[in-house]
């Protein structure tokens, strides 16, 4: 029976799926960026599997394109030594009109243990979670632009890799926060760890300035945004989730919102930047930042395995 409250718990309180950072005890995320942070060595290794998954079958249901999450995904799912299915979406049942509850009940008979989701309908993992049988597990790759949990945590892990400490941060997101479920997922980390100054930055028709209960600072230029940043979050133009005449174009987007070497002096000298991937440079930031010595974007990519293999080895050792 799934928690009322919180369907990612069950009723003594533990991870059995991975929906949202948002309504997610803040031990639950302590204990998953812990339990990554064990895993980063395993990455160093010369043999880097262990058997934490052994004999469980990990299904990766990917309905929108996907070239990090879904390759990391099924690295993480290896490296814990699980059976990992790749479903091709395009090829499958799902493109003969197939509903997706019968595609999930057919690979549910197959003898399914845990289904990585994405999805480009919001709230899609939650109706999948809502139907699996007691044993099975549901973890969101990413949800229309709702929620990207793994991405939220894996840069959660990296802040605290470099900055040891949330509590003394400032923390910028640039970029387009409206069709960004990352930014969600980034927001309720930061949130949820104790971060005491998130700002949301970027012009008036991609940062709402409607989004202050989340507990953020909405600015509309990138000098107010970076000033004295100690982190710099740049998000892509989501043109494929756009309608309507939002930016007049890419270069009068970078021209007042991109991320420079210039106007990363306005942020504090060891601020750190980061990126979700995939990058458009010369849009959302210059080469020489992605580039640069204050970058970590390739970093995140590690820990993103990290991560991934936290928190299947965790929801995988809890029933509902």
């Amino acid at each position: 029976m799934l928690n009322q409250r919180n369907p990612q718990l069950n009723r003594n309180g533990e991870l059995i799926h991975l929906l949202s950072v948002e309504g997610l005890p803040r031990d639950i995320v302590t204990h998953i960026l812990d339990t990554a942070t064990t895993f980063v060595s395993v990455n160093d290794r010369e043999v880097k599997k262990v058997p934490l998954l052994r004999g469980k079958s990990v299904f990766n249901l990917f309905f929108e394109n996907s070239t990090r999450t879904r390759t990391t995904f099924e690295i993480a799912a290896k490296r814990l030594s699980a059976d990992v299915f790749n479903l091709d979406i395009a090829r499958s049942s799902a493109s003969k009109g197939e509903s997706l509850l019968d595609t999930i009940a057919n690979l549910s008979a197959m003898a399914a243990d845990l289904f990585v989701v994405r999805h480009s309908e919001s709230g899609a993992p939650y109706l999948i979670a809502q139907h699996v049988a007691p044993h099975v597990h549901v973890i969101n790759a990413g949800d229309g632009r709702h929620s990207h949990p793994t991405q939220g945590l894996l840069d959660m892990l990296t802040i605290r890799h470099f900055k040891k400490d949330f509590s003394n941060l400032t923390v910028a997101i640039v970029g387009d926060v409206l069709h960004s479920r990352v930014a969600r997922s980034d927001i309720h980390g930061l949130t949820t760890l104790g971060c005491p100054e998130v700002r949301v930055v970027g012009p008036r028709t991609l940062v709402p300035a409607d989004m202050a209960p989340m507990g953020v600072r909405v600015c509309h230029t990138l000098e107010e945004g970076l000033k004295d940043a100690d982190v710099v979050i740049t998000l892509r133009l989501q043109n494929e989730r756009m309608s309507g005449a939002l930016l007049p174009s890419s270069q009068e987007y970078f021209k007042s919102f991109g991320v420079t070497p210039e106007r990363m002096r306005l942020a504090k000298p060891d601020a750190i930047v980061m990126h979700p991937g995939p990058i458009n440079r010369g849009v959302e930031i210059h080469s020489a930042v992605v580039d640069g010595p204050q970058s970590v974007i390739l970093p995140q990519v590690g820990f993103g395995i990290a991560v991934r293999m936290a928190v299947m080895s965790i929801v995988a050792g809890n029933t509902a």
